[in-house]
C-alpha cells in the first residue's frame, strides 16, 4: 500500500526548474531515501509533498490528501524535520517540546522522548548549548511528538561526524521497526545503502532511477569485477570455458575478469578447482551505488 503518491510534479524558481516532472510513491511502513547533490531538488520535493510550497504542475497524494488542499488534516498525521529549520537562540529544550505539544490534540509526551534520545539531562539546556547530533535528536523528537504515520527528515545527518551520523542510523531503523514510514533525502550514499528500502536518485531536478538498492545499482549495468592471482597461463582456458566474460586483463601474475554474470565466481572457482590450477588472493569488486550514480549520470558525487 503507497501512502505518498507523486505524479509529475515540477516546480519552478524564475528561470530555474528545480523539480522537472518527476514521479514515484512511496510504500506504507518502508523507508524511501531520495539521494541526490546538493541542489539537486531534494528539499523542493519534500517542500511541494508535504504542501509548503506550491507545486507549479502535477498531482500529490499524502495518506490520501491534498497537500495544498488539506493541509490541516495532513499535518496531525505527519512530523517534519527541515534542514533550514532555525529556533530561537534562547529557547530550552522543554520549552519548545512543550510548544510542539500545544500544536496537537493528542501529541506525544515528550518526556519519555528524551529518555529515548537520551536526552533526559538536557531538558532544561538551552537549545543554543546543545551539540550537533544533540540538535538533531531534538529534531526527530519534535517531530515525533505528533505521532506521525509518516516523518520526513531532509538532510537529517548532515554536518554530523561519523559515531553520530550512525546513532541516528540506529534511531530511524527503530522508527520504521514501529511502523512509521520515513521518507528521507540525504547526500551520503552509505547512509542511503544502509537504511533505504526504495532508493530515488535525482539530479538537476530529474528522477534518474527509483527502485531498491540492487536494481537501481542493476540498472547502471556495471561490471563486477573478479580479481585472483595465478602463475599459470590459463587466460585463453578461461575465455573458452566460462561464460558471461566482458572483458579480461592480465598484469604480470594477476587476472582480472570483468562480467555482469552474477554466478560467474562459483563457476571460475569450480573451473579452476577441477584443472588444478593453483591460485591465490581471489577478491570481488561490486558495483555501488557511487558507481550506479556516477555512471548514470556522469558527474562524481562530490560535485
Amino acid at each position: 500500500m503507497n501512502v505518498i503518491e507523486v505524479n509529475n510534479l515540477s516546480k519552478k524558481y524564475k528561470d530555474i526548474l528545480a523539480v522537472d516532472d518527476i514521479t514515484f510513491s512511496v510504500e506504507k511502513g518502508s523507508i524511501f531515501g531520495m539521494i541526490g547533490p546538493n541542489g539537486a531538488g531534494k528539499t523542493t520535493t519534500i517542500e511541494c509533498t508535504i504542501g509548503i510550497k506550491k507545486r507549479d504542475q502535477g498531482m500529490i497524494s499524502v495518506l490520501g490528501f491534498d497537500p495544498l488542499e488539506k493541509s490541516i488534516d495532513l499535518y496531525k498525521k505527519i512530523g517534519v524535520q527541515l534542514q533550514e529549520t532555525s529556533y530561537q537562540d534562547k529557547i530550552k529544550v522543554h520549552e519548545i517540546c512543550s510548544l510542539f505539544m500545544s500544536m496537537y490534540s493528542e501529541p506525544l509526551d515528550y518526556v519519555p522522548l528524551l529518555e529515548r534520545f537520551n536526552l533526559s539531562n538536557k531538558n532544561k539546556s538551552f537549545l543554543s548549548n546543545l551539540s550537533g547530533g544533540q540538535r538533531q535528536k531534538i529534531a526527530i523528537i519534535l517531530a515525533l511528538i505528533a505521532n506521525p504515520e509518516i516523518i520526513f527528515l531532509d538532510e537529517l545527518t548532515s554536518g554530523l561526524d561519523p559515531k553520530a551520523r550512525r546513532e541516528m542510523w540506529t534511531y530511524i531503523k527503530e522508527l520504521k521497526n514501529e511502523g512509521r514510514t520515513i521518507f528521507m533525502t540525504t547526500h551520503y550514499m552509505e547512509e542511503a545503502e544502509f537504511l533505504c528500502d526504495t532508493i530515488c536518485i535525482i539530479d538537476e531536478g530529474k528522477l534518474i532511477a527509483t527502485g531498491d538498492l540492487q536494481s537501481v545499482i542493476n540498472k547502471a549495468d556495471i561490471d563486477t569485477i573478479i580479481t585472483f592471482n595465478t602463475k599459470e597461463d590459463i587466460v585463453t582456458a578461461i575465455k573458452n570455458n566460462i561464460t558471461g566474460i566482458s572483458k579480461l586483463e592480465i598484469t604480470e601474475n594477476k587476472i582480472s575478469i570483468y562480467s555482469k554474470n552474477a554466478d560467474l565466481i562459483s563457476e571460475l572457482i569450480l573451473f579452476l578447482e577441477k584443472n588444478g590450477i593453483s591460485y591465490n588472493n581471489v577478491n570481488i569488486i561490486r558495483p555501488t551505488l557511487e558507481d550506479a550514480y556516477l555512471k548514470m549520470t556522469g558527474k562524481s558525487w562530490k560535485e
